[in-house]
Formats: C-alpha cells, sequence, structure tokens
C-alpha cells in the first residue's frame, strides 16, 4: 500500500513538473533590430506613370468616292507635309472637270452675245428707235448670262476641287500608320478611314498629379523654369533605360477630376531621332527640389494597414511584473516597448524611403521583427536578427 501511495504521489510531481515546463515565460521579449533616425540631404525624383502623346494627330478621310489607284508611301515612315500619298480613281472627276471648263466657255459666249444685243438696244433705245419691252428683254437676257457664267465658274471650283480631293497628302510633317486600305478598294467620304499621321517631333508626356501639387508644377511651368533646375523634368523609357533629352511642362489641364482629385500635366521632349511614339508607357522623373536634409529610414521598416503606413519605435517604459513584487523589487529597471506611429511616406530611393512625418531625429525605429510586434510589445536588441529580405509595405 505504502508503495502504490509513493508510486502516485512520484507520478503526480513528474506530472506536475512537466505542465510547468510547458508553461511560457511571462511577457517573452521580442528580439529586433533598431535603426536610429537621422536626417540627411538626399537627392531623388518624384516619379509618375505616364503615356506619350502627339502634339496633333488626324485620321486621314477620302472626300470622294472611288478606288484606290496609288499609295506613295512607306507604312510607319516619316512624311513631310505636302507629300503625296494615296489616288484615287481621278477618271471622273476630270471628265467633270473638263466638261465644266466647257461649260464655262459656253456661257462665257453666250455671255457676249448677251453683251452685244444689249448694246445694241441700249443705243437705240436713246433714239427711241425700239420698243420699249425689246430693251428690257435684252437687258435681262444680259443680266442671266452674267449669272450663269458665275454659276459656271463655281461648277468649275466644285469639279477642281473633287479633282483635287481624289489625291490626299500628308497635312503636316509626322509619322504615318499602316494602311487601312489597299489598291482597289473603293473608298466613301465620310466612312472609311485611309491611315493615321502623328506629329513625332517634339512630343507630348501626359501624367496625373494631386491636386495639392498644382501649385508647385505651376511654378515648374514653361521653358525657362526648366532651365533654372538641371534635369527638372526627365522620363525613363519601357526598358527603363533614360531618355537622353529633357522636357518642360507645356499645358496644365484647365480642371481638376472631382472624383478622384487629380489633374493632368502635359509635359514636351524633343524627339529628333523618333525614340519616342504615340502611346508609349513611361516613367515621367522630377527632380527633387528639397534641398534640406530629410529622413530617411529602411523601407522594410513601414507597414501598410488600409491604405495608412505605421513605423514601430523603440520607447523606455518601466513595466513591473509578478517577479518584482515577489523580489520586493521598488525600482525595477526600464525596459523597451514597441509603439506604433502613424507616419507619412515620401519617395523610395532604392532600399530606403523618406518619412515627411510622423517621426523624429534621433528615434529608434524597429527595422526587424516587426511582423511579430503590436502596440506594446517588449523588445530587445541581445539576440541579433536576421535582416529581413522585405519590409511591411
Amino acid at each position: 500500500m505504502n508503495k502504490v501511495v509513493l508510486s502516485v504521489f512520484f507520478l503526480s510531481s513528474l506530472l506536475l513538473g512537466a505542465c510547468k515546463k510547458k508553461q511560457p515565460p511571462q511577457n517573452p521579449e521580442i528580439p529586433v533590430n533598431l535603426y536610429t533616425v537621422k536626417a540627411k540631404r538626399v537627392l531623388y525624383f518624384d516619379k509618375y506613370p505616364s503615356t506619350t502623346q502627339a502634339l496633333s494627330q488626324v485620321n486621314l478621310l477620302p472626300q470622294v468616292t472611288g478606288a484606290i489607284t496609288g499609295i506613295f508611301f512607306k507604312e510607319g515612315s516619316h512624311v513631310s507635309k505636302g507629300e503625296k500619298l494615296y489616288e484615287i480613281d481621278k477618271r471622273l472627276y476630270e471628265a467633270a472637270y473638263d466638261q465644266a471648263v466647257a461649260n464655262l466657255q459656253v456661257q462665257q459666249g453666250n455671255l457676249v452675245q448677251a453683251k452685244q444685243d444689249a448694246d445694241r438696244y441700249e443705243y437705240l433705245n436713246k433714239y427711241n428707235a425700239v420698243a420699249k419691252q425689246q430693251y428690257d428683254h435684252a437687258m435681262i437676257a444680259l443680266d442671266n448670262a452674267k449669272n450663269t457664267v458665275k454659276a459656271a465658274e463655281q461648277a468649275v471650283k466644285t469639279a477642281k476641287t473633287n479633282l483635287n480631293y481624289a489625291v490626299v497628302y500628308a497635312p503636316f510633317d509626322g509619322t504615318i500608320g499602316f494602311s487601312m486600305v489597299k489598291m482597289g478598294d473603293v473608298v466613301n467620304p465620310g466612312s472609311t478611314i485611309l491611315n493615321t499621321v502623328s506629329t513625332d517631333d517634339p512630343m507630348a508626356v501626359d501624367f496625373l498629379i494631386n491636386e495639392k501639387q498644382l501649385p508647385h508644377f505651376e511654378q515648374l511651368q514653361g521653358p525657362a523654369a526648366s532651365k533654372k533646375i538641371d534635369s527638372l523634368f526627365t522620363i525613363l523609357l519601357p526598358d527603363n533605360t533614360l531618355y537622353p533629352e529633357l522636357g518642360y511642362v507645356q499645358v496644365i489641364d484647365r480642371a481638376v477630376d472631382p472624383q478622384t482629385g487629380s489633374i493632368r500635366i502635359r509635359l514636351v521632349f524633343p524627339n529628333p531621332k523618333k525614340v519616342l511614339r504615340a502611346g508609349m508607357s513611361c516613367i515621367v522623373r522630377v527632380h527633387n527640389q528639397d534641398t534640406g536634409p530629410q529622413i530617411v529610414i529602411p523601407n522594410k521598416a513601414v507597414i501598410e494597414q488600409m491604405g495608412e503606413y505605421f513605423v514601430f519605435v523603440a520607447k523606455d517604459s518601466v513595466i513591473r511584473t509578478h517577479m518584482d513584487t515577489v523580489n520586493h523589487v521598488t525600482n525595477p529597471r526600464p525596459k523597451m516597448v514597441a509603439a506604433q506611429k502613424k507616419v507619412q511616406t515620401g519617395q523610395t530611393i532604392g532600399p530606403n524611403i523618406v518619412i515627411k512625418s510622423g517621426i523624429n531625429e534621433g528615434e529608434r525605429v524597429v527595422v526587424d521583427g516587426v511582423q511579430s510586434l503590436h502596440e506594446g510589445s517588449q523588445i530587445t536588441t541581445a539576440n541579433k536578427v536576421a535582416p529581413s529580405g522585405r519590409g511591411g509595405r
């Protein structure tokens, strides 16, 4: 019996000891790495998604009906103003023009005859040698002949215009696209698009800014502002290479979009080598104008929550534990705790990011171990944390 009691007591002691070992220590300290905030001068560019646009672009539409009898350009090439691009079957329009010219000559002959008759009857009328009615008819015939000549002249102009419309010329210097019609296709006015021509030098680059930035960009408008500041406006091409030419603000849109609070800005860039083409996706870089020191911290320290950004900073705080009470500790040592702060972020510069507000120089920001923290977590730097490959953003 005594052996049974001793065995039960021994087993109970082992189970109790095992349970005590499994209990985690109270208020475990989370290992983190800290970064002391410093202000320094930085060079960076504000970046905006953008799209290249032609300053002028036009769809070529035929003004007369007919079959395409000539195409005189290479698709995708540069064309000059007045260059012959398409020819529509001119035979009907040449015939109509010749007929109008012939009709004009007939009417001009009729006018000569009417003028001679009117002069004769006017002379006879002075001496009352002709009936009044004949004189009046001669004057009316002269006026009708003059009006008929004018109508014939307008018909010649119309026929000449239609004949000229049978040939389509480039409206300005630019790049022409793929032809929408082929040889022999019949085209109709207002419904058939022949091609599209767009200007190619200079080129426009459009992007959107927040309405809060509008006063700043108004100060930068015009070529003169760009000349004062080196490399004020540059663009990154779709392959992420830097375009060698510099641009300037040509136009700021007339109104802000009330739904998004944004407004469109148009830059203009020289394009002598035709590198830029309409519709390209680029990145506009606006040279930083902040010359004073700025707070820059590692990007991985920033946490995004519901569109807002936060960091954890280390603060010294006196925390009285149960053991302090048991051991009668009257002045416990301060411990580090994590405090969450909302920040306003700026431009990303490589692995770092500019902080516009929310933290001050000299504060200690948690850069590794942020995923395990919450407000008031006890932290320690005694155990080094392997640097994280990415941040909370």
